[in-house]
């Protein structure tokens, strides 16, 4: 494997789908709510990218400095656990992934609001290097969350309420209704849902090391509260769709019900490697929602 196919594989591209569900999801709400610029929409995009590679990236070398990631890993190996790259390869990359994080995230406050230097532009990238010290404290550091089984909780505020909301907002310059509460929660609980599925095919190897919720509840409640979150996640967007203004093209996301029902079967069935699976179908799945959610409530404009 070369140097830079081993780069390509630790940025773990099969991940970008899930962040960016949620972006597309908050922008285009916006866009069925209010005139967009479609330029600032593509630098949301771009920033989420960087900020899932980052994480990646970290995640990976946090998890080899910490000697969670073995040759008994129950995932698929990438750059730095398989020796094609070496720590400090892989910190020059993360260095690379910051820098491009602030580069994106600059160009799209000022490109939305014409300035940097606006209250609103000031806590847009407050906001933003926070979600880069999140993306790299999951395992990295001393203390690092992800090893005392925070993981969720992160997951769910900044790949659901800040990647939906956040996106809608530098969209739209506005949050003009708590009803976008429940899809920001719905992409943040299937968010969680694909972190627990990692964790129960990795809870053997997991467990020396770190602290997860699946280790904590055991395989089985772990399996419970896959279920918990992806209903939960589905509830949410039908309580939304339900309080919008009816119409039956706001619906179209549930074509994905037998995917998400298909993936639950899945996890009941199914423990260790070949689990592994139904992480690209749990995102995919995610992703097509976004989608489809988004084409149906913006069909007016159709």
């Amino acid at each position: 494997m070369t140097k830079f196919s081993s780069a390509i594989a630790s940025m773990r591209l099969r991940t970008l789908p899930l962040s960016l569900a949620g972006v597309l999801l908050g922008s285009l709400l916006a866009v069925a709510d209010y005139r967009v610029q479609w330029p600032v929409v593509l630098l949301v995009c771009l920033t989420t990218v960087c900020l899932q590679v980052l994480s990646n990236l970290s995640n990976e070398l946090g998890d080899v400095l910490h000697g969670t990631d073995t040759a008994e890993r129950q995932g698929p190996g990438y750059g730095l656990n398989s020796g094609s790259l070496t720590v400090r390869e892989m910190k020059f990359l993360i260095g690379l992934f910051v820098i491009l994080c602030c580069a994106f995230g600059a160009a799209m406050v000022w490109r939305s609001f014409g300035t940097l230097w606006c209250l609103e532009s000031v806590l847009l990238l407050l906001l933003g290097a926070a979600a880069i010290v999140a993306a790299m404290r999951y395992t990295l550091g001393r203390n690092p969350y992800g090893y005392r089984a925070k993981g969720d909780f992160y997951v769910f505020i900044f790949f659901g309420l800040v990647s939906v909301l956040g996106s809608y907002f530098v969209c739209a310059h506005t949050l003009h209704s708590w009803l976008l509460l429940l899809p920001a929660a719905a992409i943040g609980f299937f968010s969680m849902g694909v972190l627990n599925v990692n964790n129960i095919r990795d809870m053997v190897t997991d467990a020396p090391n770190r602290v997860t919720v699946a280790i904590k509840l055991g395989e089985r409640g772990a399996r419970i509260y896959q279920t918990v979150l992806v209903v939960a996640g589905l509830v949410c967007m039908a309580a939304y769709t339900l309080l919008r203004l009816p119409d039956w093209r706001h619906w179209l996301w549930a074509a994905t019900l037998p995917l998400y029902a298909l993936h639950l079967r899945g996890v009941w069935t199914n423990s260790g490697r070949a689990l592994d699976r139904y992480l690209p179908m749990l995102v995919l799945t995610t992703f097509a929602l976004a989608l489809i959610a988004g084409a149906g409530f913006t069909a007016y404009l159709w």
